[in-house]
């Protein structure tokens, strides 16, 4: 078999208008934190629960890690283009168990940075909930529109947006260098792309 210095993550960009879309219905005993600077260490610790045994890890090394967790946090949050009406955390029974944050993309329409339920309590409509919850807060800052991108092979996540309404507008690849901690069968070897520099959530 050949050696590859570099594979490629296939990657959906998906858009959905942000008007009239069902509030979130969230499950008895758990609630939307609304985004406090006071919270960044929260969002940071549940992130890396998210994703630290996903596939974006393999894609997103700083995903691995509750410190690089909060550098990313830190990163988001203090750039104009933050959208705190689009970040929270979700609160359960057993503590702080989701996350997801947005930003601005070229003034006029918000994105989807993290999305994540921790394993714990997957299953329980949180994600979807959690998702509408931010596009909400995208419409209430004054956009119309919402993106994000998400990893093929991440089926759940995909399932998920299709079904709230987003719609596939085009094919990215992320360029990522071994050595792997995913299966070599989770990986495209192509040519090479434009890498892409935002991660996505697992849900």
């Amino acid at each position: 078999m050949r050696a590859f210095a570099v594979s490629y993550f296939k990657r959906y960009r998906m858009e959905i208008a942000l008007a009239g879309l069902p509030e979130p219905v969230w499950r008895t005993g758990y609630q939307a934190i609304a985004w406090r600077p006071e919270l960044i260490d929260q969002h940071a610790e549940v992130l890396c629960q998210c994703f630290a045994q996903e596939i974006d890890a393999a894609v997103f090394p700083c995903l691995t890690q509750v410190s690089s967790c909060r550098g990313l946090m830190f990163e988001i949050t203090r750039r104009p283009s933050f959208i705190p009406e689009a970040t929270w955390l979700v609160l359960g029974p057993e503590g702080y168990c989701g996350t997801v944050q947005a930003m601005r993309e070229r003034g006029v329409q918000g994105a989807i940075q993290n999305l994540g339920i921790i394993p714990s309590a997957r299953g329980l409509g949180l994600g979807k909930a959690l998702l509408l919850q931010a596009l909400h807060g995208m419409y209430a800052s004054g956009l119309g529109r919402g993106v994000l991108e998400v990893t093929a092979h991440n089926t759940a996540a995909v399932r998920l947006y299709d079904r709230v309404g987003f719609r596939r507008s085009r094919v990215v690849y992320k360029a990522v260098s071994p050595p792997w901690r995913m299966a070599r069968d989770s990986v495209a070897d192509a040519e090479p792309f434009p890498a892409v520099d935002r991660p996505e959530l697992f849900l």
